[in-house]
Formats: structure tokens, sequence, C-alpha cells
């Protein structure tokens, strides 16, 4: 896997199985003089869903902020180098998982950093367990069904139903280089341009990994998806949210809907141009210095 520097991987154990993380441990970022490490405040970063979906989403964002807090970038259960039960997934899989990974490596609030589907998810964590939360930055939080348009329905989704088809659809259109790629730029950057191999041969590696496409077919039939909307209005952790202006899946006008629906816990919402699903990798720079001025403005800092 592709590890930043400084970071090496560990390990907790949830219900579902093993769950790995990264952590700052060595140099630049830890040092054996430095007695403050513990102490530093806790920043969370929760990779979305799609195929070879893992830690590395985050991997050009996370270390900007390693000298100030306590970094955990977990490779979510089915993804990345994590156990991947061979199982249909859930929601509820994940928000149970999520809280016990939060449970077992911190004991003091934390402020999660999330993406798309995994972010939705992480709103209804923090609406069951509040106190595990100090603040949450939510990059296009959807449960793509939201106000009930569900995806569901899709012609996509219903095809990946099919048994024996799944299987074949998941090999030829998402476990190789092309099928990668073709993902990246269909769904996840505004433009192409800014794909580079490393990024290919990160998801890949993630999509190759034993039992990798049951998680991987169970968000692309829609057995993840729930209506967010439904859920925000009960949500009182401050929140901001970042919406790429070109996000293929869900428009910054349904984002600043989902807003609207409970402005007292959802403080900010910044759209950014030129960026599709995810501005940490598309244009990593400015996804840092976003966060930063939101950590600030939610007075998390």
């Amino acid at each position: 896997m592709f590890y930043s520097l400084g970071f090496t991987p560990d390990s907790i154990v949830t219900s579902l199985g093993r769950m790995v993380y990264y952590t700052a441990t060595t140099s630049p970022w830890i040092s054996s003089e430095d007695k403050e490490a513990e102490k530093k405040p806790s920043l969370f970063f929760l990779h979305g869903f799609g195929g070879g979906s893992s830690a590395y989403e985050w991997s050009k964002v996370y270390p900007a902020f390693a000298a100030d807090y306590k970094i955990l970038a977990p490779d979510l259960i089915g993804w990345g180098r994590s156990e991947h039960p061979a199982r249909d997934y859930t929601p509820e899989d994940y928000i149970t998982t999520i809280a016990e990974f939060i449970e077992a490596t911190c004991s003091e609030p934390i402020i999660a950093i999330a993406s798309s589907v995994t972010a939705a998810l992480t709103v209804r964590v923090a609406i069951e367990k509040p106190e595990l939360f100090k603040g949450l930055i939510l990059t296009t939080p959807s449960g793509l069904s939201d106000f009930g348009q569900n995806y569901i329905n899709s012609l996509f989704a219903q095809i990946v139903k099919t048994p024996i088809l799944d299987q074949i659809l998941y090999a030829t259109a998402v476990a190789n280089p092309i099928g990668i790629r073709s993902f990246l730029e269909q769904r996840q950057f505004a433009r192409s341009s800014r794909i580079y191999n490393e990024i290919v041969e990160a998801y890949l590696e993630s999509a190759l990994q034993p039992n990798a496409e049951y998680a991987a077919l169970s968000f692309v039939r829609g057995d993840l998806c729930f209506d967010l909307a439904l859920y925000i209005p009960q949500l009182t952790t401050p929140t901001a949210m970042i919406w790429g202006e070109k996000s293929q899946f869900t428009s910054p006008e349904m984002g600043e809907r989902l807003a609207n629906l409970n402005r007292e816990a959802v403080r900010i919402f910044q759209k950014l141009e030129d960026v599709g699903l995810t501005p940490q990798l598309e244009l990593p720079g400015v996804t840092i210095g976003v966060i930063r001025s939101l950590l600030k403005a939610l007075e998390l800092a």
C-alpha cells in the first residue's frame, strides 16, 4: 500500500473484523523527545466508497495536520487493508464499526473529516453517539437516496443485482486499471488531467484485495444508500460541508438543501469550483486550506 511519510499502519478489532488505520509514528511528525504527542486533539479522516476506495483517498491531505493533531485514517471494513467479510453490507455495519473504531482509539471527542456516503453515515453515528464528536467536516455528504431520489431504482443498480453478472462486472469494469481510471474520470474528478498513475495504482491495489468485491458491490447495488434528509434535522454536532461544484452524484444545490434542513448544526456550506466528488485527491492543497479555515470558523482549531 501507499504510506505517507512518517505514517505507519496499526489496527484494532471491531465486531466485523480487524480494521487497519494509519497514524503518525515516526519523524518528521513524532520524535523520541515528543512528550506531547498523545495530548494532541484527534483528527479522523474517513474515506468514501467506490471500487478500490481506501484511506489513500486522504493521504495527500492529512500529513498537513500531523504537527498539530493526532491523525487517524482508517481503511473501513471491506476496503483497503482492513478485513473483508464475505457478506452483503448495510449502513448499520458502518455505523457500528465507525463508532467502535472511535471508542477503541480515542478517549476524548474527535473531529471527523469524512467523504461522500461515509460522511452521511458519520452524521448518523454523531446522532446516535454525539459524545464521540467535537465537530464534523464533510465533503459531499450524501446517502444517494436523499429527498426520495432513490438510487436503488437506477438501471445500473438493478443490473448489478443479477448473480454472477455482478462478479463479471466487478472484474471487468472495476478491478483493473482501465476500469479504475474510467471510474475516477467519470465519477470523481472534474478534470481527468489531474489523475496520475499513483492514484490508479492505489485504487487498484485496494480493489484486488481478497473479497474486495463484497463491499464494492453492496455499494453499487445501493445496499448502503439511505435518505440523509431524514437524519440531518437530528444532528447537534457543529458541522461544515464542502461540496465539489462538479460532483457527479449529487449537485451543490442538493447539498444546500441538506444544509438548510439544520442550520443550527450545519453552520457552513462551502462550494468549491472546478472539482468533483473528491477534492481531497483532485486539489489537495486547496482542500487543506479550506479545512484549516473551517476548523477555525467552527472554533475547533
